[in-house]
């Protein structure tokens, strides 16, 4: 690593022979696959943008100069080249962010890692510098796949207006997002990649028709006015340069030398241009070419030889989701699949395998995912999206107005639900159940175990006349919970272990924290508080039974892995007072806070959602109402005295 440990900031960069740039690319492929397989975290992409990153950082001037990333999970280079090589803690408490993250570096602008935002982002910057200005520079990184998302789009749409306003547009065509990338914008991108282009062919005829005597010159200028229709035939970029935008490519991106000539063209150029970039996921290391699924986007700890996995983390919610969702296929063909770029990630894989023309990829576009999904709902299908909760967020309004509204039976399975913990704040799937609580007919399952899963997907297939919510979390499985009773459509989970007429504790789980609330009824048992665990399974609607049972305790307490605002918590406490049940009510969830990268059980511990801390809380509740009690009944004594 003799030329990396001596990259310090981007302008280092500058020093450097084409030589020692090749030399420091293969270094920093070396350091990420030493460092990645050690921690985890996104490879495969950033193998692929060494080379781009590189050049960036030498024809830019960062921070002045300010270089966004979209999504950000290949900013791994872009932290090596700006002072930031340790990563022994990476996507870890303490550690590097897997994304670009504004508390480590000013190099960092943006740090929401949900894809096809940064075009917006530099159409708000490039105008800030307008009406200040500025000439700073606005470079937006995007890929090939996060161009499939509409936001993206619409940028494009306001960008091209003003044909004066710089901005520098790099599209990192790798052909994939996570998987291959799909769709008519990926196909007209492969033609770009495949055609040589126009403008060598056009240099080289302008050299000869110069050289021509007499009809030479005007026959070169009148094929230089037919240049728009000739682009089209040889290499038809057009569809970006209709909008007003000008195309410089496809550049091999791998090339610094004609990186860093495409780049300082565009700097140049003085208006809004589009710079293609060819790259390969995965570059320089075999384990990831080889991998056809998604060439190593994201990886645990692996062997760097090998790029095999070092421990097994045993069977995981998703692929008890995809493999019970090849068995409602085959039992039924009127259930098809839907993915917003994420098949592999979501489970699908299977089913697109066992039913290829039952599963739609529709990129990365959550909201026509959504209203696509009404469609095949009204005609005579049953629609499956599986994606990840925190981006079901993007879609609310499809999912309120042409679902919900039309009374369309979609199932949306919501993977990564609650505290997803390393990789930060927007990926944490913690506002799911509180955006749809508000949502006409919908319902929504929190199972608590794989079994659950298997069980309440089905069910949730079988509502033809609303839209069904499936909602579990990241990681392996725990054992089964079994239930031990049912109270309406809610399973008893635990029983008071002392008769009484009244139990202390009602005790609301919700999903995969029912092992910590069984656990929190035992400790409170050791402290004489009698308790009843139920797991509601639907927690949208409230069940019926909730008000009656919660009745015959003197306290309810809810817990949820989703945010405490307008969540479970809150919708029993609504539906107890309508049923004018007057017993204290206690909620516990995620605060509305922003949280910061960290493990699963990290964070839930800095947020208070544990045994212990809540069984404490719970015990001074408790006694507190046992000492208001006592301090009426010595009044009423008094009285009567």
């Amino acid at each position: 690593m003799a030329l990396l440990t001596r990259i310090k900031g981007p302008r280092d960069l500058d020093r450097l022979s084409p030589e020692q740039l090749d030399q420091l690319a293969a270094e920093i492929r070396t350091f990420l696959v030493d460092e990645v397989s050690k921690t985890g975290g996104h490879l495969g992409p950033n193998l692929g943008v060494v080379e781009l990153t590189i050049a960036l950082h030498r024809v830019f001037e960062s921070p002045k100069d300010r270089v966004l990333w979209d999504t950000g999970h290949q900013s791994y280079v872009h932290k090596l080249l700006t002072g930031r090589q340790d990563f022994t803690r990476l996507k870890m408490k303490g550690g590097l962010s897997g994304y670009p993250a504004r508390a480590e570096s000013d190099h960092d602008v943006i740090e929401n890692s949900h894809a096809s935002t940064v075009l917006g982002w530099a159409d708000g910057l490039a105008k800030a510098n307008e009406v200040l200005g500025k000439d700073d520079a606005v470079v937006a990184v995007i890929g090939d796949g996060a161009l499939t998302g509409g936001m993206a789009w619409e940028a494009l749409n306001n960008i091209a207006v003003a044909k004066d306003r710089p901005l520098v547009i790099v599209v990192n065509d790798n052909e994939r997002s996570y998987a291959p990338t799909i769709g008519g914008l990926a196909n007209h991108l492969a033609t770009l990649r495949t055609t040589d282009g126009y403008e060598r062919f056009l240099a080289r005829g302008k050299e000869f028709l110069e050289r021509t005597p007499v009809v030479g010159k005007p026959l070169y200028e009148t094929l230089h006015g037919a240049k728009k229709g000739l682009k089209d035939f040889i290499a038809p970029q057009g569809m970006f340069e209709d909008l007003g935008i000008k195309y410089v490519g496809p550049i091999d991106g791998h090339d610094i030398e004609a990186l860093e000539s495409a780049l300082q063209r565009a700097k140049r150029f003085g208006g809004p241009v589009i710079v293609h970039c060819l790259t390969e996921k995965g570059r320089g290391y075999q384990p990831a070419l080889a991998d056809e699924a998604d060439r190593f986007h994201a990886v645990g700890k692996i062997h760097p030889d090998t790029g095999l996995p070092i421990a097994s983390s045993g069977v995981d919610w998703t692929s008890v989701f995809g493999e019970e969702m090849v068995k409602l296929g085959k039992e039924r063909k009127d259930i098809v699949a839907i993915t917003a770029a994420m098949l592999q990630p979501v489970g699908l894989d299977k089913f697109a395998k066992a039913f290829p023309n039952r599963v739609y990829d529709v990129g990365i576009a959550e909201q026509h995912g959504a209203v696509s999904a009404a469609g095949l709902a009204t005609g005579g299908l049953h629609p499956v999206f599986a994606v990840y909760a925190t981006f079901l967020n993007r879609a609310f309004d499809q999912v309120l107005m042409d679902v919900a509204l039309h009374k369309c039976g979609v199932t949306f399975v919501l993977d990564r639900a609650g505290v997803t913990g390393t990789d930060g704040a927007s990926h944490n799937g913690m506002w799911d159940m509180s955006i749809l609580q508000v949502v006409p007919t919908l319902r929504i399952a929190a199972p608590r175990d794989a079994d659950q899963v298997r069980a309440q997907l089905r069910e949730a297939v079988q509502v033809e006349d609303a839209p069904t919510v499936v909602r579990f979390s990241k990681g392996a499985v725990g054992p089964a919970v079994k239930a031990v009773g049912k109270v309406g459509g809610m399973d008893v989970l635990r029983k008071p272990t002392t008769d009484g007429d009244r139990p202390d504790v009602l005790l609301v789980s919700v999903g995969a924290l029912a092992p910590m609330c069984l656990e929190v009824a035992e400790l409170l048992d050791a402290q004489g508080i009698s308790s009843t665990v139920v797991d509601p399974r639907w927690v949208k609607p409230v069940d019926e039974a909730m008000a009656p049972l919660a009745e015959q305790h003197r306290v309810v307490v809810t817990v949820e892995d989703n945010s405490r605002a307008g969540g479970v918590g809150s919708a029993i406490a609504q539906a107890l007072r309508d049923a004018d049940v007057d017993v204290p009510l206690r909620d516990f969830g995620i605060p509305p806070v922003f949280l910061d990268h960290a493990s699963r059980k990290e964070v839930l511990a800095e947020i208070g959602l544990t045994a212990p801390d809540i069984a404490r809380q719970v015990t001074g509740l408790v006694a507190k109402i046992d000492g208001r009690l006592e301090r009426s009944v010595a009044a009423e004594a008094a009285v009567r005295d």
